[in-house]
Formats: C-alpha cells, structure tokens, sequence
C-alpha cells in the first residue's frame, strides 16, 4: 500500500499516467499529476478524485519544469511517462522534428530527474519510459529507438548516481493508448490485429498492463537500475 506516500506522475492525465494514478490512488497514495492539456487535467481529475492534485505542465521547458518540483516539495516517488512519439523513413523525416522527439521524451525525462531527485525521499524512486524498439529495430523509428536508448541509459547510470534513490525503467510495446486514437479505426484494429499475430502474447497491451508495472516498480525496495520490458514478447519475434 502507498497510504502517506506522495506520487507524482508527469504525463497523468490519460493513458498509462492516467492508469499509474488510478492504481497508486487506490492503494492510498496522495497523487500529483501533471501535463499540457488543462481540459485532460480536468477530465482526470473529475474521474480520480479527491485524492489528486492537478498541474498544467510543458515537460520540455527547463524551467518550468524547475517551478513545478518547487512548488510540489517532497515526495516519495516520481513517475515520467508524458511523451509525444513519432516515426518515419529516415530520410524522410525532418531533422527539426527529429530534435523535437529528443526534446520532448529525452531532455523532457533529463529535467524531471535532474529537479524532481533532490525533491525525492532517498527510499524512493524514479521510473523512466523507453520503449520496445530501443530493443528491437524497427523500419521507420530510427530516431524514437535512439530516443529510447538514450533514456535506458540515463536511468540505468541513475541509478548508480542517485542510490539510494531507485531508478528504473518501464519499456511498453505496443500499447492501446488514447495517443493512437489520431488512427482511423479501421487501420488502428488492422494494425493491432497484425502486431498480436505476432506475439507470444497474442495481444497487444493495454494501459493496465503497462500501470501495474510501474507499481511493481515503486514496491519492490530490491529493483534499481533495470529495464522492465513490457512487450507481450515483442523483441523475441
């Protein structure tokens, strides 16, 4: 149980944020959520409770993210999963929309370690988000699973620096997020029926699945520095 515990989740308002909030809320924990979207903030919160406090916050700028661990003070566990992702051929794609993907979910991640540790109860913990083709490449993300090493490999070298603070790092597969809801039906089913094809687990995951990791990660004292796949099997295939 999380019952006097404090957790803050940066990316809350929906999806797998929205799900780590609803499950460490349950178990007692008073929540701190926070991201971009005032309306999504708002529609979390109607539907979390009491128990939730709610901040508007742009993850990739310094300083604001530097305000937000101020005014939030101490608190037992930090959760990073706020991440905007995107792919395409390589030499198709940008470079400025490249360096906006390191922006967000790298340097975004970078500013909640750097000001929200010092903030954090040394029992406490951080988890990171990564992803499966940091682990497996895939045609079209080259930058996304450049992105996602990078963020492995700063939770893992955190985990030595900061101990005994716990840093970890939850990589999700495939995942049935609201983020893919942009799709059209039609080819999101298409594509999610092609993907459990393939996988051991036969499906693809949802927020859920992907939550309860987090949890397992903020209970067990004895997990630093690793990376939890949460993939169906997906870097198997």
């Amino acid at each position: 149980m999380l019952i006097g515990q404090r957790v803050v989740i940066i990316g809350g308002s929906s999806g797998i944020g929205l799900e780590t909030a609803r499950l460490a809320a349950a178990e007692g924990a008073e929540v701190i959520i926070a991201s971009r979207s005032k309306d999504k903030l708002e529609k979390a919160k109607e539907g979390l409770g009491a128990a939730i406090t709610a901040y508007i916050l742009d993850i990739t700028d310094e300083e604001q993210v530097h305000s937000f661990f101020e005014k939030v003070g101490t608190f037992q566990h930090l959760v990073v999963s706020a991440a905007e992702t995107s792919g395409g051929p390589f030499l198709e794609t940008p470079t400025s929309a490249a360096r906006q993907l390191f922006e967000n979910k790298f340097w975004g991640q970078y500013y909640a370690a750097k000001y929200g540790a010092p903030k954090i109860s040394p029992q406490g913990s951080i988890t990171l988000f990564s992803g499966v083709v940091a682990y497996k490449a895939m045609i079209g993300s080259s930058t996304l699973g450049a992105v996602n090493a990078a963020v492995s490999n700063l939770g893992q070298t955190l985990a030595l620096e900061l101990a005994p603070l716990r840093v970890n790092i939850v990589s999700p597969g495939i995942i049935d997020t609201p983020s893919r809801e942009k799709m059209p039906v039609a080819a999101r089913n298409d594509f999610y029926t092609k993907i459990a094809a393939k996988l051991p687990a036969e499906r693809v995951g949802t927020a859920v699945d992907v939550a309860q990791s987090v949890l397992y990660l903020i209970h067990n004292g004895f997990v630093a520095g690793t990376v939890l796949h949460v993939e169906g099997g997906h870097i198997l295939t």
